[in-house]
């Protein structure tokens, strides 16, 4: 199987990746869709009066905090502008798309992290209204129901985390997602992808 992965960038070429993904699919090759979208996420926060902030762990790794407005407005663009605009458009080419996020049915589930250790400054910090976790699990039975039925699933965070709370996983869906996906229905290299994966930028 191959695991088409696009992230949100404004170059991106939406059309030409789903004719791609129209003509596989007419071919026969199964295939799946999961996609971000930070970028909008940052221009729909800034519009709405919480723009994005970012933090840096104490490991050094920069990503962005989520309190639980945060996470209200990356549902409300991933899940809804960008989900469903992926699949009205593939709607259109003759794919009978389906879009879910992560937390429908737990297809991408984790452990939330209820506190984030930082540095600002040089000082320790500790976040506790943090709703960020890591993909640890994935609902593959749900996508076989999906795949087998005809159908093709477009996935996209937010994930649930063990007790059912969404949980900001953008630190790279994509690959992360995307790989175990793969891996998990008996496929090929997690790097696998569909030719359109040759426009895709990252």
């Amino acid at each position: 199987m191959i695991v088409v992965k696009v992230g949100g960038g404004k170059d991106l070429n939406i059309d030409a990746v789903v004719a791609d993904i129209a003509a596989l699919r007419a071919a026969g090759t199964e295939l799946l869709l999961v996609h971000g979208g930070a970028e909008t996420t940052n221009e729909v926060a800034a519009a709405l009066g919480h723009p994005p902030e970012f933090v840096t762990s104490e490991s050094g790794f920069v990503s962005r905090r989520t309190d639980r407005r945060t996470l209200e407005i990356f549902e409300m663009v991933y899940c809804g502008q960008l989900n469903k605009m992926w699949v009205e458009k593939l709607q259109t080419a003759g794919v009978n798309a389906v879009g879910l996020s992560g937390l429908d049915g737990r297809i991408f589930e984790g452990t939330r992290k209820d506190t984030l250790r930082i540095r600002v400054d040089g000082k320790r910090m500790v976040l506790r209204d943090d709703w960020t976790g890591t993909v640890e699990r994935i609902n593959t039975p749900l996508l076989k129901l999906l795949l087998d039925g005809g159908y093709f699933p477009v996935l996209t965070p937010p994930a649930s985390s063990d007790k059912g709370e969404a949980i900001n996983v953008d630190g790279d869906p994509r690959r992360r997602h995307g790989g175990r996906c793969v891996q998990r229905r008996g496929a090929g290299h997690p790097q696998q992808r569909a030719r359109s994966a040759a426009r895709l930028p990252g």
